[in-house]
């Protein structure tokens, strides 16, 4: 698909491509690692952004990460949404290219989270403190620019992703060949981020991005539509922003790096659109492309 403008916005020319194939009956194919997660989420935003159903234009696929590289090559797939060092392989074995970082789609946006069953968390307090606590101290180290060459010799070995180092390396630096004539990107804050994304605090699990997950969670239909009338006692549930402040003061993080809100207010992406955590059915009923 070189050359036919598939890029972060995509033009009426890339857009009518891909409907045209549908048409074909032989529809444009797009993975994600896993169904109804923030992989699913971020591929369906960026279609819907650019005028593509992604329930009826394309087809949607569950391909895990690691076997994204193999789908390509051999045509099973035509396109994937998933993280490093898998996208970077894409272009530089040229079997294909980067249409949009994430980080374009949603600058600064939440990614992996920490889950711990609630009864365990309640019956080891102590346990869950310094186990926080040591992630916390863990997230502010591989933050910093001079511990990247480390921290991507302990990511490639064979524990984790068993990559060269020297596949891991640009994206830790924020470095990304785009490939299809698109410009390359040389940006530190378009790489991973653990602590200080110049915007709120990374670790911290703010309540008003778990609302942004469940609107786009009813929106494409995962959640029922009552979920929003519900989310102060869902978020609740789930969200112990009280756990992660306690953890941060024992790994002694500064009051000035700790969120004095739950919420990091309006987010924007890369389409216009806003979502205000204050009024997400509105959010909601601005987007063109919905299953509500």
């Amino acid at each position: 698909h070189e050359g036919k403008g598939i890029g972060l916005k995509l033009d009426q020319a890339a857009q009518n491509y891909i409907k045209d194939l549908a048409k074909a009956g032989t529809p444009f194919k797009a993975a994600y690692t896993f169904p109804k997660v923030n992989q699913d989420l971020w591929l369906r935003y960026w279609l819907a952004a650019n005028g593509i159903n992604p329930d009826t234009d394309v087809s949607l696929l569950t391909v895990p990460a690691a076997q994204t590289v193999a789908n390509m090559k051999t045509g099973s797939m035509d396109a994937f949404s998933t993280g490093d060092p898998w996208p970077l392989r894409i272009v530089k074995e040229k079997i294909g290219f980067m249409s949009a970082l994430t980080a374009e789609i949603w600058k600064a946006h939440p990614e992996e989270y920490l889950a711990i069953r609630g009864d365990w968390v309640d019956k080891h307090p102590k346990a869950t403190e310094a186990l926080l606590a040591g992630l916390i101290e863990a997230q502010q180290w591989c933050d910093k620019p001079e511990h990247r060459a480390e921290l991507v010799a302990i990511v490639s070995g064979k524990g984790f992703f068993d990559v060269s180092p020297l596949v891991l390396t640009p994206p830790y630096e924020g470095k990304y060949v785009m490939g299809d004539s698109k410009p390359d990107i040389n940006d530190f804050k378009m790489g991973p981020l653990y602590w200080n994304d110049g915007v709120g605090n990374v670790s911290y699990p703010y309540a008003s991005h778990d609302l942004w997950f469940l609107t786009e969670s009813v929106r494409w239909g995962f959640l029922p539509t009552k979920t929003l009338a519900e989310k102060k006692e869902i978020i609740g549930k789930v969200n112990r922003g009280d756990l992660w402040k306690a953890a941060a003061k024992l790994a002694g993080v500064p009051d000035a790096d700790i969120p004095k809100s739950t919420s990091r207010g309006v987010e924007k992406f890369f389409d216009g659109k806003e979502f205000n955590p204050e009024k997400p059915e509105d959010y909601l009923k601005s987007l063109a492309i919905k299953k509500v």
